[in-house]
């Protein structure tokens, strides 16, 4: 009889209501009801965790409840609405029970993982755990028992049926719903704890909800990655570890230099430059180039030699800025750097008084720091006293860019790839054209928008009238 009572909470809710009454008009009954315990360890209390709900999320905040403490919900019910850093999420209930305490009030912080709310479950979802363990008892005792008679006879073959044959957890609930439904348990993929299957992965499987809304639980991961040969060995594969370098040579320089960069104001300015004449013009200096010991004529020296001829009209560009007495220095030299691509890293060395050479002698000059570059033989002079940066990403690729401009230089430009494309020409006839853009950085505190688009118009005008050349 007291183990019907036990197991059965009705009984234990009349006892505990009405034995204090008969206790307290009888000592006999008082002396008897010393040795009678009533235990709440067979109501199922559920904490129900706040789940991870992606994205680095660790915490988030309690906008809004959508139950209360005494209120009997069932799966999928909403519970409440939280508010992350990123959006906001509405939380649903895993069980099918009574709310009995609230973890958090509304704007309080609720941490991934710790108990959001507790659940007094169902009879039927609180006897899940016992359901589950007295059919595996019962499976097991039951298998040992035909291992202990097959061990007199002679070994019997397994048929398919039996090969088939395995536990699915589910509780009564689920199970009965699975009834009704004529469905297959061990046909429903499962999300629950250990492989159990929940209510919603029946729902799922039926169609009544939509596919991926029951999240597997970490143990069901767990169990599959282990299963996986493929999974395992890519587990097991050794993960290269980090490695530190410290910074040296070129890297060194350019942590320094980018830094400095980087305090002053820059602002940017970008053209389209139409490099067809100019390919002309190039291929026939070619010949007169190698017969002056230049074996390859780029467009290097041509935009060199644009720019200075613009930085004689607009000196401002060729100037540097004094900070500490609130002054320009302006530069007689034309000393103009170009970024280099080299093993050691990208170097920027400079072809120095541009202003009293011709094309040729800065085409020399330039290969001549190019081949010294990529062996390693530039000197700090050939760094030194640069007054205006030009550089050629095109050569790697791509059109319009924003280059750094280098301290205590105040502007710098830099060249994308030229690309055919179609271009109207003075009859409004579509011609086939070759463009190539240009980025130019100037620095705000000295030079504003309309001199660095002027200094840009006049080199434009140079490169795409390169006859303009010969009177220079």
């Amino acid at each position: 009889m007291s183990a019907h009572i036990l197991r059965n909470r009705n009984a234990v809710a009349l006892l505990k209501k009405y034995l204090p009454h008969q206790v307290n008009n009888s000592s006999v009954i008082k002396e008897q009801f010393r040795c009678f315990h009533l235990t709440p360890c067979l109501d199922k209390i559920v904490s129900f965790n706040l789940s991870d709900i992606g994205e680095g999320i660790r915490e988030v905040t309690v906008k809004e409840w959508f139950v209360k403490v005494g209120d009997t919900v069932e799966q999928f019910d909403n519970l409440c609405e939280v508010q992350s850093d990123k959006a906001s999420v509405t939380i649903t209930s895993r069980y099918d029970g009574k709310i009995t305490k609230l973890h958090y009030n509304v704007d309080d912080v609720a941490l991934v993982g710790k108990a959001l709310l507790d659940f007094e479950v169902d009879d039927e979802d609180g006897d899940d755990s016992d359901s589950s363990d007295s059919d595996d008892e019962t499976s097991k005792g039951k298998a040992a028992s035909d291992d202990k008679k097959s061990g007199d006879n002679k070994p019997v073959a397994a048929t398919d049926e039996e090969v088939n044959r395995h536990i699915t957890l589910a509780t009564p609930a689920v199970r009965r719903i699975a009834k009704e439904n004529k469905v297959d348990l061990s046909k429903v993929k499962a999300t629950g704890k250990n492989g159990r299957v929940l209510k919603g992965d029946v729902l799922e499987y039926l169609g009544m909800v939509p596919a991926g809304t029951n999240v597997p639980h970490p143990t069901i991961a767990a169990k599959n990655l282990q299963a996986t040969p493929e999974c395992a060995g890519k587990a097991a594969a050794p993960v290269p570890a980090d490695r530190v370098e410290p910074l040296k040579g070129v890297r060194k320089a350019m942590l320094k230099s980018m830094t400095e960069s980087l305090k002053i104001p820059h602002f940017a300015y970008s053209d389209e430059i139409d490099m067809t004449r100019l390919m002309e013009f190039r291929n026939q200096l070619k010949e007169v180039a190698k017969e002056n010991g230049v074996d390859k004529l780029t467009f290097m020296p041509f935009c060199i030699k644009a720019a200075s001829i613009a930085l004689s009209k607009y000196p401002i560009v060729n100037s540097s800025l004094d900070e500490p007495n609130e002054s320009i220095i302006y530069k007689g030299a034309h000393n103009i750097s170009v970024a280099i691509d080299t093993p050691q890293g990208l170097v920027v060395p400079n072809v120095k008084n541009v202003q009293n050479k011709n094309i040729i002698e800065i085409a020399k000059e330039l290969n001549d720091l190019v081949e010294r570059g990529r062996k390693g033989s530039l000197t700090p002079a050939d760094f030194a006293d640069g007054t205006f940066s030009l550089s050629n990403i095109g050569v790697v690729g791509g059109t319009y860019t924003h280059p750094c401009i280098m301290a205590p230089q105040v502007a710098i430009g830099a060249m994308g790839r030229t690309k055919a494309v179609p271009r109207f020409n003075e009859k409004d006839e579509v011609v086939k054209a070759y463009i190539m853009s240009v980025s130019w950085s100037a620095d705000h505190r000295v030079i504003d928008g309309v001199t660095m688009a002027s200094f840009s118009n006049v080199w434009k005008k140079y490169l795409e009238n390169p006859a303009l050349f010969l009177l220079n």
